[in-house]
């Protein structure tokens, strides 16, 4: 009950209701009103997987349908047990059927592996041969087809010959020259069954026939004729057939699903889990999220983090990290400035990513799981217990105080407020050592000075606050880590045109250390801004040095490959003069043992020889020598500078 509580302060209520709006299935929306934050991170991981698998499946192939999925289990249990189902029964199980038919169908339309989802999706049960009977032989709940059995399909014939001969006969009746004076409309109709026609009260002895019912003003009696009594009376036999036959057809459903009662209910459950996993990824679009890193050490960074529940075109995102360098964050800034919806930002998103929501953020963000997340956060006075607003605060507090611990995120908005400012303070910093004490990670928002004090001197304590344009009276609801807020109430004042001697005056109500601890923060806020220039200056020469570095590489890679290329090049031209030299020796030994053989050896012989040796050396040395015809550089070679290589005859680029 206590956790609900806080959750609803954090509005995961308000996101459920958001995520309800994307199921079909009634149980759908009541599984999601039912989910509850896990602070099991092998859950989490499980739960942010099934979520991430439906995003990308509906990025490449649209959401399943699962329009017409309803809770059956009554029926099921019903025929399971030997029960008859109702048209209507049979109808809903048969829509039930159509779509596991269409989730089936969708998981045949991709290809790749979805191990998140897989098992789901192979536990689907489809009876395509079952759906179809039913739907061929019930065509709404009055109606069965008149082809769903060969004996239903013979009786309705002989219903509709009797009837269309019973037609006949009154016909000629109601148009005969005897009868017509006598008929108070020229028509055939129905009551209790059997055909009749309308006959004047006052004729009503002229008439032989049954008298089968009378006219609300009593003119008219509605007679059956003595020669149709005996059709009559084959239509009513023949009604009772028709009637027993739907009912063996009923039965005969009935029973097939019976068979197959239990497949079809965890199926159903299997479906509802599947509609609420994709109403999560649909949810994930609309909100443009990402899957978070998630950890169990306490560490939260969030990266362009917006409030989900705000307006996209009003929602300002927010950089804002916890657990890293510090456990502890305090925020100072104006009223209105942003202080609030962060708070509301960082415990909403941990609690989405813990129910295995994706979140709007950038997709680096990391958060944490944590065992208890509490809050305390807005004006919670309470009418009926009497309490102040300050109260009702510490109610929450003292609540907090006894079931954190540090596996907890602890939120607490305005801390120490409505009450007197020095004792209010002086609280508010106890509370912020015993939480601390506790363990737990800390985000406190704050207008006292003295808790930015306690932040600039406490270990794994940090000042954080919003932006103000004193220019346009206005916050620019950014976050600043590391920098406590100036309050600016004088700035402010005089902005509005509040006369200079009364803020001149108020300034030397304030104490001396009040103000030399404003002119700290300004200092601090100047050198910030100094800084982040500095910062933007030296982050685009950084971006210039490492698009040149990756230049330089690329170029030697290039080079890399070229000489590659060209090694393997010569090594190929080596082997040839190899294979070509070492054909030639074995040429010139043959010819020398021949005329070692015959012992004549003549000078024109030894001539051609000799010339032959000459020739294989030649043609052993690949390098062909240039000579310098004395060509000058026009001026010194450069990085850059593109160049022929002379000796190997091949172009190439200066490095160094």
């Amino acid at each position: 009950m206590i956790k609900e509580k806080h959750f609803k302060t954090l509005g995961l209520d308000k996101i459920l209701e958001v995520l309800a709006l994307n199921v079909d299935a009634y149980d759908a929306k009541k599984k999601i009103f039912e989910i509850q934050p896990s602070s099991n991170i092998d859950t989490v991981k499980r739960l942010l997987d099934e979520t991430s698998t439906a995003h990308s499946l509906i990025a490449r192939y649209k959401a399943p349908s699962f329009v017409g999925l309803k809770k059956v289990d009554s029926q099921l249990l019903r025929a399971s047990t030997g029960g008859q189902l109702s048209t209507k029964d049979l109808l809903n199980i048969a829509e039930v059927l159509s779509v596991f038919e269409s989730i089936f169908e969708f998981k045949k339309s991709f290809v790749e592996s979805v191990p998140a989802l897989e098992n789901k999706f192979e536990s689907i049960y489809t009876n395509k041969t079952l759906r179809k009977k039913i739907s061929t032989a019930i065509l709404s709940e009055n109606e069965i087809a008149d082809e769903a059995s060969p004996n239903l399909l013979n009786i309705q014939r002989k219903i509709k010959f009797e009837s269309n001969r019973i037609r006949l006969k009154l016909d000629k009746i109601i148009r005969s020259a005897t009868f017509q004076k006598y008929m108070q409309a020229s028509i055939v109709t129905i009551r209790e069954g059997r055909f009749v026609i309308p006959v004047k009260s006052e004729y009503k002895s002229n008439v032989s026939g049954i008298i089968h019912d009378t006219s609300a003003t009593g003119a008219t009696v509605f007679i059956e004729p003595i020669s149709v009594v005996e059709s009559n009376n084959e239509i009513r036999i023949l009604k009772n057939e028709e009637k027993k036959e739907i009912e063996k057809i009923l039965w005969e459903l009935s029973k097939n699903v019976g068979i197959y009662a239990e497949k079809i209910k965890s199926s159903y459950q299997i479906a509802i889990d599947l509609n609420v996993i994709f109403a999560k990824a649909e949810l994930a679009y609309s909100m443009k999220a990402f899957v978070p890193k998630i950890n169990s050490e306490g560490k939260i960074e969030l990266k362009k983090a917006r409030h989900p529940l705000i307006d996209k075109k009003n929602v300002v995102p927010i950089d804002i990290n916890l657990g890293l360098d510090f456990d502890t964050l305090i925020i100072t800034g104006p009223n209105t400035g942003g202080k609030t919806v962060s708070l509301k930002t960082v415990g909403l998103l941990t609690l989405m990513t813990m129910c295995g929501l994706m979140i709007p953020a950038e997709e680096n963000s990391s958060i944490a799981i944590f065992e208890n997340i509490l809050a305390d956060i807005g004006d919670e006075q309470s009418i009926e217990q009497s309490l102040s607003t300050f109260s009702s605060h510490m109610k929450n507090i003292i609540e907090i105080l006894e079931n954190t611990d540090e596996k907890t995120l602890v939120l607490l908005d305005e801390l120490g407020a409505g009450t007197d400012p020095i004792e209010g303070a002086a609280l508010a910093n106890a509370i912020l050592e015993e939480l601390r004490k506790k363990g737990s990670k800390i985000i406190a928002t704050t207008h006292y000075a003295e808790l930015k004090t306690f932040a600039l001197t406490t270990s794994k304590v940090e000042n954080g606050s919003f932006e103000f344009d004193i220019k346009s009276l206005k916050p620019t609801y950014k976050l600043l880590i590391g920098t406590p807020g100036s309050s600016n109430a004088f700035a402010i004042s005089q902005k509005l045109g509040i006369e200079s001697h009364i803020v001149e005056r108020a300034k030397n109500l304030v104490s001396d250390e009040n103000i030399k601890f404003e002119k700290v923060i300004k200092s601090l806020e100047k050198n910030r801004i100094e800084s982040e220039k500095y910062l933007k200056k030296a982050k685009m020469l950084q971006e210039e040095i490492k698009k040149e570095k990756d230049n330089l590489e690329n170029e030697k890679l290039k080079f890399k490959k070229q000489r590659e290329i060209e090694i393997n090049k010569a090594r190929h031209e080596a082997q040839k003069i190899v294979f070509k030299t070492t054909s030639k020796s074995n040429q010139i030994l043959k010819r020398l043992e021949e005329l070692e053989k015959t012992k004549s050896t003549s000078k024109d012989t030894l001539r051609l020889l000799k010339k032959d040796i000459e020739n294989m050396e030649k043609s052993s040395d690949p390098v062909i020598e240039k000579t310098d015809d004395g060509y000058k550089l026009p001026r010194k070679l450069k990085v850059g500078d593109e160049v022929l290589i002379f000796d190997i005859d091949k172009k190439a680029t200066v490095l160094e």
